[in-house]
């Protein structure tokens, strides 16, 4: 297996497990807060999406997925917000009508990634695409980064669901 494919798997898994975790969820489960302050699974799951969307968007140097998505879940926060820094209040605002939304919206961007996963090679991964750092984030840096962050989230999610 290639680099190509081992991506491709990786993003395929977190495609598998944001469905797994996101079946079956009610309007309860979907926004309880574990302890009254925790993230609750709708957000989680709204989170990971946003951040892989935005991600491989710039990445990729498409439009985000979410511009596609944003008017269905009724928010007008932007393509900036992804949840990072969110206040608890703002967790609190992300409210997800249907589960259903979130699958849907997360395919999309699985497509989008995989799209975008076929372009990759060698010189690919080896691009510098944040200067922010020293050394400079590569965009083979920043797929990992990408999955890892995924991977957390998704486990954080299916914890919650676990506890409800």
């Amino acid at each position: 297996m290639d680099v190509r494919g081992v991506l491709t798997e990786g993003f395929g898994r977190i495609a598998e497990l944001y469905d797994d975790v996101a079946q079956d969820l009610d309007q309860r489960t979907l926004h309880e807060r574990p302890g009254g302050t925790g993230n609750p699974i709708g957000w989680l799951l709204w989170h990971t999406a946003r951040g892989q969307d935005a991600q491989v968007a710039h990445l990729a140097g498409e439009r985000q997925v979410w511009e596609r998505h944003q008017e269905r879940f009724g928010m007008e926060s932007g393509a900036d917000d992804i949840g990072y820094g969110h206040t608890s209040e703002q967790v609190d605002a992300i409210r997800i009508a249907d589960p259903q939304l979130l699958v849907d919206y997360h395919h999309d961007v699985t497509l989008a990634t995989a799209r975008y996963l076929q372009t990759v090679d060698e010189q690919e991964l080896e691009r510098e695409v944040d200067q922010n750092w020293d050394p400079p984030v590569t965009a083979g840096q920043r797929l990992i980064s990408i999955q890892g962050d995924c991977l957390q989230h998704l486990g954080q999610a299916a914890y919650v669901k676990g506890l409800l």
